[in-house]
Formats: C-alpha cells, sequence, structure tokens
C-alpha cells in the first residue's frame, strides 16, 4: 500500500507539474474571459490537463535513455521510482482521456485541441532534435485559444492577435526552457534550434517573443492603458531577468519561470481585456 502514495508522487513529477498545471489554468482562465460559464472552464481546463499529463509523461518516457545517460536525477524514470511500460500506459491513458473530454467540447474544439496534443507528442518523439524544435510549440500554444472559443455556444477561432500571442509566447517559453540543459542535450544528440543558435542568442529571442507577445495583447486587447503599460513593464523585466540569469547561472530554471509569469500576465491582460 506504501508503494501506491510513491508511485503517484513520481507520476505527478514525471509529469511536468509546473507547465501542466499552468498551461490548464491559463487555458480555463481564458475560457472564463471569452465567456465560457464556469461548467464549460472547468471541462476546458480538464480537457487541457490531460493532453498535457499526456505530453509530460511521454516525454519522459521517450527521452528516458538520454535522461539516464546525463545522470538526470530529477527524473523518475532515472532513479527507478516510475518504469517506462507505466510512464508508456499512464502517457496512453492520458491522451485517451484528452481526446474523449474535448469531443464532449465540440468537434471543432476537439480537432484543434487534438491537433495541439498531437503537435506536442511530435515535438518528442523527433522534432525537439531537429531545426523545427520551435515549431510545435507556436503550432500547439497557437491553437489554445481556439479550443476555448470553439467550445462555445457559438464557436468561432480566437481573433489573430490572440493566436499569434500564444503562438509567440510558446516558442518564448520553449527558448527559455531549454537554456538549462543545453548541454546535457547536446551530449545526447538532441541538437534543436536553441542548440544551433546558442546559449546568449537563444536567451535575447526568448526576451524579445516572450515581450512582444505581451505588446501584442496590451495593444490590440481593450485593457486600459493604466494596467497595460505597467503590465509590459513588469513583462520586460520578468524575461531580461530570465536571460541574465541563463547568461550567469547556465543551469538556473529560473529562465522558465520567468516566462510562465509571463505568460501568466498576459493570460491577464486578455482575460480584463
Amino acid at each position: 500500500m506504501r508503494r501506491i502514495p510513491a508511485l503517484a508522487s513520481a507520476l505527478a513529477l514525471a509529469s511536468h507539474p509546473g507547465p501542466t498545471v499552468a498551461v490548464s489554468l491559463f487555458a480555463g482562465a481564458y475560457a472564463l474571459g471569452v465567456g465560457a460559464d464556469l461548467a464549460l472552464a472547468a471541462l476546458v481546463l480538464v480537457a487541457v490537463m490531460a493532453g498535457q499529463l499526456s505530453v509530460g509523461w511521454s516525454n519522459d518516457w521517450i527521452d528516458a535513455g538520454r535522461d539516464l545517460a546525463v545522470g538526470r536525477s530529477d527524473k523518475p524514470a532515472v532513479t527507478g521510482d516510475v518504469s517506462l511500460s507505466t510512464l508508456r500506459t499512464a502517457a496512453l491513458v492520458a491522451v485517451t482521456a484528452c481526446a474523449a473530454l474535448s469531443l464532449a467540447l465540440g468537434a471543432p474544439a476537439a480537432v484543434v485541441h487534438l491537433a495541439a496534443v498531437a503537435s506536442a507528442w511530435a515535438y518528442n518523439a523527433r522534432l525537439k532534435s531537429t531545426v523545427w524544435s520551435w515549431a510545435p510549440y507556436a503550432l500547439s500554444f497557437g491553437l489554445l485559444p481556439s479550443v476555448a472559443t470553439l467550445a462555445l455556444p457559438d464557436p468561432a477561432l480566437a481573433p489573430a492577435w490572440t493566436t499569434a500571442a500564444a503562438a509567440l509566447l510558446g516558442v518564448g517559453a520553449h527558448l527559455a526552457n531549454v537554456l538549462p540543459d543545453l548541454a546535457d542535450d547536446a551530449a545526447t544528440g538532441v541538437v534543436g534550434l536553441p542548440h544551433r543558435l546558442g546559449r546568449r542568442a537563444t536567451s535575447l529571442l526568448s526576451v524579445a517573443l516572450l515581450l512582444l507577445a505581451t505588446t501584442i495583447v496590451a495593444l490590440a486587447s481593450s485593457v486600459p492603458a493604466a494596467i497595460a503599460v505597467p503590465a509590459v513593464v513588469v513583462a520586460a523585466a520578468l524575461a531580461l531577468s530570465g536571460a541574465w540569469a541563463a547568461l550567469t547561472r547556465p543551469t538556473s530554471r529560473w529562465p522558465f519561470l520567468a516566462a510562465i509569469l509571463v505568460a501568466a500576465l498576459t493570460v491577464v491582460l486578455l482575460v480584463v481585456g
């Protein structure tokens, strides 16, 4: 019986809980902001969380060999706290649940959401090691707002500026997330766009994309200038602090956390606006 809590803890850690929870909350909050009632917003949140769980578990399942090679002691599959077969089963169960929950949102929302999840799986399976590593983030995050708007009683794609901002946030977060792992990734044959650009260029590009996303929302939404301007200033400070940490403390996780905070700030602007 004591094995069950330990396994649950290992699965929680292997799910990449930070981004999984953050993206799910962002999706639910945006759904509320575009007019969904609480029940529909909750369904959007749960569907997105199922998809995110499948992405996190499939990542640790697929990357287990590489993680073991570089001694990633923060990975439950490396420490033996969870088996690869369990991770694989969890990922497949989660993606099946994601499909069912997405269909409950309606066919248009389901098609868009499942395309976003498939894109993320493609990153895990192959694209992370190519110059196109950024593309699944742009596609998956760019599609996410439309999952909410297509689930509404009067379904429609999200505005183009919202889609663009979400895609930019996704790519910016990808660049920031990879920074601490550049050396380990390169040692195991993972050479995506950030590895080809190098630490300095990746750090600066991440800042630019994150700040551009927040600026687009601040300008395109109906948020008052008294709120929008300070929000852009805070976003700039967060993004720059992440870049500074990446350049001065290569293994720091702050760049990715800063990117999540910028994304959270941008989602607040979307909801308020």
